[in-house]
């Protein structure tokens, strides 16, 4: 339930439940002054006698009263008759005054027996002066009676009473027991609406400070599941939502810094074997161990290799900074895939042929096939996976294909060569970061790990993807797709 709706109905409550229930309190207690237990069951209850006041109860005793003593002067036998006595008792509007008729010393008629016997032993005796004029009260039984003294045809003495129970909202008692009755039905329905609201508001905010607490300590795994519409169960599913997120985060900051640990031993691993190999010749030249210029001369040129090795290590660990902070600037251009390809070809294949690797290339595309791309970026891509290549090859003729294959609206370059080939195994992993083939980070061969990764991260960066394929000894495969830049027509 809504915020909102709960509290139009705890406004609501908090009017209509004290009224209705006071309400049914002051029936309750004016049942209770009316004295049940003295003989009225409830459906012979007149409630308009409890509002009235007491002239009024001395006008409806006095018209009963005045009509018993009408048929006394006229026909007193008629009192000896029960039928008339009943239809007399049955015509009282007021069903809190009836007819007790005695004769001698018994009761010989009641219009309400069980009142009747409750007051019929204090009731005054015949000829008993003041009962016919101003009536009597009977203050502890809240009781006004009037009697008419007569003969029964038999010479029996008999007297005829009208007996009204009286009753008055504006007494003492009747304040207090209201008071105390308000008194609790306040508390009763405060209870209940701050159960309520404990129960629909502190309990699932309780439950959700837990939950927090357990998120502040790192336990992603604490999971809260309602189905409560409302504020609160958006709540919940807000929780839900952000336990799922951290719990993500974390285990993606988990495994960063796993990588992050295992680029730091792969570069330190990697730098290591250069940096002890100019030591080394270095401590040859200063030791005299190159007594010729030649000997100078292999161990200069070797020191300088090394040390080329370290800067494409530097290098790359920059760049890869870069692609993972997403800092890599980008400048793309309209392409030419003729023209650009031819170019990277020719750079590309005076550096194979000083390693005796043969290049084979083939364009299948048409002439004037442009792409959009940053011709500094492709480089790099089609420079670390032919370094790979190279790096791999282990026939003594090694040859690099490189072909382009026209695919309708995109183009797709493959690179392939007749290395070792990759594991089906290793396959599916080789573009994710500081993953080496090679676990023994053999220097000669095997890189930092993330060379791949960065062709994946900028292909992808072009709107295109990339996948390997392979075999074992026989060479490994390269492709990638790019999209065509089609120039849109306009309509004549």
């Amino acid at each position: 339930m809504k915020f909102r709706t709960r509290l139009r109905v705890t406004f609501v409550t908090i009017i209509a439940l004290p009224l209705v229930l006071t309400a049914l309190a002051f029936c309750g207690i004016g049942l209770y002054l009316m004295n049940i237990q003295d003989g009225f069951p409830v459906e012979d209850l007149d409630y308009t006698a409890m509002t009235e006041n007491m002239g009024e109860v001395v006008d409806a005793t006095d018209g009963v009263f005045l009509n018993l003593k009408r048929q006394i002067a006229e026909d007193p036998s008629r009192l000896a008759d029960r039928e008339y006595l009943e239809a007399v008792n049955s015509q009282i509007i007021r069903k809190t005054t009836y007819i007790i008729v005695r004769r001698e010393n018994e009761l010989y008629y009641a219009g309400n027996r069980n009142a009747a016997e409750a007051i019929f032993s204090r009731l005054p005796a015949y000829g008993e002066q003041g009962a016919e004029d101003s009536g009597f009260y009977f203050d502890d039984m809240d009781k006004y009676v009037k009697k008419a003294d007569f003969l029964f045809p038999d010479g029996a003495r008999g007297s005829a009473f009208v007996v009204t129970k009286v009753n008055s909202l504006i007494s003492r008692k009747l304040l207090v027991d209201m008071f105390v009755a308000i008194f609790l039905i306040l508390i009763f329905t405060g209870l209940m609406l701050t159960r309520w609201i404990h129960k629909g508001v502190f309990d699932p905010v309780n439950e959700l400070n837990v939950a927090m607490r357990r998120i502040k300590e790192g336990n992603f795994d604490y999971i809260l599941q309602t189905d409560v519409k409302g504020e609160i169960g958006d709540l919940y599913r807000n929780y839900e939502d952000m336990r799922l997120r951290l719990k993500e985060n974390a285990e993606e900051n988990r495994e960063s810094e796993k990588q992050n640990r295992e680029l730091v031993s792969n570069i330190s691993h990697d730098l290591k074997t250069p940096i002890t190999a100019i030591k080394g010749y270095v401590e040859g030249i200063m030791d005299g161990v190159a007594d010729t210029p030649e000997k100078i001369d292999k161990y200069i040129k070797t020191i300088y290799n090394k040390a080329n090795d370290m800067e494409r290590l530097i290098n790359e660990l920059t760049y890869y900074s870069g692609i993972d902070n997403n800092r890599i600037p980008y400048n793309f251009h309209r392409i030419n895939v003729s023209d650009y390809f031819g170019d990277c070809i020719e750079e590309v294949g005076l550096d194979l042929e000083q390693k005796n690797i043969q290049l084979n290339y083939a364009n299948l595309t048409g002439g004037d096939t442009i792409i959009i791309a940053d011709p500094e970026q492709m480089k790099k891509v089609i420079n670390n996976i032919i370094s790979n290549s190279v790096k791999y090859l282990d026939k003594t003729h090694g040859v690099i294909d490189i072909r382009i294959l026209d695919e309708a609206d995109s183009i797709r370059i493959e690179i392939e060569d007749n290395g070792k080939g990759i594991a089906q195994k290793d396959l599916p992993k080789i573009f994710e970061r500081f993953y080496r083939t090679d676990a023994s980070r053999n220097s000669a061969q095997g890189g930092s790990g993330i060379g791949l990764s960065i062709v994946k991260k900028i292909i992808e960066d072009h709107g295109g993807y990339i996948w390997a394929t392979s075999r074992e000894g026989e060479g490994t495969c390269m492709h990638f797709v790019l999209r065509k830049y089609i120039e849109l027509q306009e309509e004549i």
